[in-house]
């Protein structure tokens, strides 16, 4: 019982301390909802990526190998590489969807389990949350088996409160109307800026380094762009 009663305040405060920033990005997120990306991608996503901090910082607490923490930084680059696709590829974003993706996406339940935009997500939230995991560690590590449990499965819960809570923001007609108009064009700087203080607050590259690699991944992105891009076309002339 008092693992109950001391699990279930230091849960909540754990989790509202480390993903404040997290209700701006799944605002973000929920209004960028279209054919291509549904909601149940974001939901599948971010509880796949809060899962994986959770399981590292299990891993760290049960002495198992884990990555230094600068190296997790590395994941920062997650979000920029999406960013920078959403800028410069958004006539490929903006597509609509296959007729056979449609009958994927109706016919496989896990469809929306396996699907590259969860995956995408996940690898937001991941690289949003990889600082997290230095603060989940020593919590977990002071907590008994039973406080353990309860800290996890509140987090689990407020994952789904946090996705509903932003769904529901979105849907104010004032808060959607400016999402919706402006939320386009912002969404790829708020990914890409997420990945910079990702990578420059762990230490994993210097300023000038991180430069020369995004400069780089911008290149590969248009490129990845442009044969996307004549594939496509040499589809539609077949």
């Amino acid at each position: 019982m008092n693992g109950i009663i001391s699990g279930i305040p230091t849960g909540i405060t754990a989790f509202t301390a480390t993903n404040l920033d997290d209700l701006v990005i799944l605002t973000l997120l929920f209004s960028q909802v279209n054919a291509n990306f549904c909601r149940r991608h974001i939901v599948i996503g971010q509880y796949i990526g809060f899962s994986t901090l959770v399981i590292a910082s299990l891993a760290g607490f049960l002495g198992g190998l884990i990555l230094p923490s600068h190296w997790m930084g590395f994941l920062g680059f997650a979000p920029i590489a999406i960013g920078l696709n959403r800028l410069l590829n958004q006539d490929k974003d903006t597509s609509s969807t296959t007729e056979p993706e449609q009958e994927l996406t109706k016919s496989s339940p896990f469809a929306g389990l396996l699907s590259p935009q969860s995956f995408s997500v996940a690898a937001i939230t991941i690289g949003n949350g990889s600082d997290n995991i230095s603060i989940y560690m020593p919590l977990f590590a002071n907590a008994d088996l039973s406080n353990l449990l309860i800290i996890i499965a509140v987090f689990l819960a407020l994952v789904g409160v946090w996705c509903y809570g932003t769904y529901k923001l979105t849907c104010q007609p004032a808060i959607c109307n400016l999402i919706s108009q402006y939320g386009n064009n912002i969404v790829p700087f708020v990914l890409i800026g997420l990945g910079v203080f990702i990578i420059l607050d762990s230490a994993s590259l210097p300023p000038i380094a991180l430069a020369v690699s995004c400069l780089v991944l911008m290149g590969l992105v248009k490129l990845y762009g442009i044969n996307t891009q004549i594939e496509t076309s040499a589809n539609i002339d077949w």
